[in-house]
């Protein structure tokens, strides 16, 4: 007959205590275990898809960044290049002129004590202002532009333009038809796709006076997405003359100014 001590130790489950614990060291082992292999990167499908669509997207903003970068001056042909370079380096030297001749101006004045020659350089600035004020006529060496607009399609905001990019070349005194362009000139839309300026209105062809360097104007109406192509992009067309002698003969009213008025001259200091 077997004993019924033995029997109930052979068969009890938990056996007998660990006394040093070894159990419970080795269970919390096991764990750690687990967790670190469970927060282990694993090469699945889904990862390695995800890591694909990241370098497919960081390589696409590169290549954005770098067209966005090279538009400009990068996306010109040739020829358009060698234009603008020639019309920046004629703005240079014209620029350059004129501040010598400011310069050597204002030392003769400054050390000169001839009233004479006080009084005619005076009377060539008042000449330069009455210019660029419009109230007294131009004449010297520019263009003539005209623009052609059958479908009267061409805009208050395209002439706007074209005037500006006079401007920008160096036009010194403008005309448009009849009418004086200055600083305060404005243009608008009209009745009929008619085009007003200082609420005159235009009649077709519009005639463009300039005077200033001839092929530096000229060269400024040709550009790429310029006067001349803005124009035939509307169904129309433009014709450009270099001359030696162009005259601006239209002139503005003298109009007294509402709310500006002249700064009082400073007492000079004993």
């Amino acid at each position: 007959m077997t004993d019924p001590t033995e029997r109930t130790e052979a068969t009890d489950p938990t056996g007998p205590a660990d006394p040093g614990g070894a159990t419970g060291t080795t269970t919390r082992a096991a764990a750690w275990r687990r967790l670190l292999r469970a927060g282990r990167p694993r090469p699945t499908k889904g990862n390695l898809l995800a890591a694909l669509l990241a370098l497919s997207l960081g390589f696409a903003i590169a290549v954005q960044i770098r067209q966005t970068s090279n538009q400009g001056l990068e996306t010109m042909r040739e020829g358009d290049l060698v234009r603008l370079l020639d019309t920046v380096n004629q703005d240079n030297d014209r620029l350059s002129s004129e501040i010598s001749r400011l310069e050597v101006q204002r030392d003769e004045l400054a050390s000169s004590t001839d009233a004479e020659q006080a009084r005619v350089a005076a009377e060539q600035r008042l000449d330069a202002l009455g210019i660029l004020a419009g109230t007294s006529a131009a004449r010297g060496p520019g263009i003539v532009l005209t623009i052609r607009d059958p479908a009267k399609k061409y805009t208050a905001a395209m002439l706007l333009d074209a005037v500006q990019e006079l401007r920008d070349a160096g036009a010194e005194a403008i005309q448009v038809n009849d009418q004086r362009v200055t600083a305060s000139t404005w243009f608008a839309d009209g009745s009929g796709r008619s085009v007003r300026v200082d609420g005159v209105t235009l009649q077709l062809p519009y005639v463009v006076t300039a005077i200033g360097d001839g092929k530096t104007l000229a060269a400024a109406m040709e550009i790429p997405g310029g006067v001349s192509e803005s124009a035939r992009r509307v169904g129309g067309d433009t014709t450009i003359l270099i001359r030696d002698r162009v005259e601006v003969t239209a002139l503005r009213a003298v109009s007294s100014p509402r709310y500006a008025l002249p700064e009082a001259q400073p007492s000079p200091s004993p």
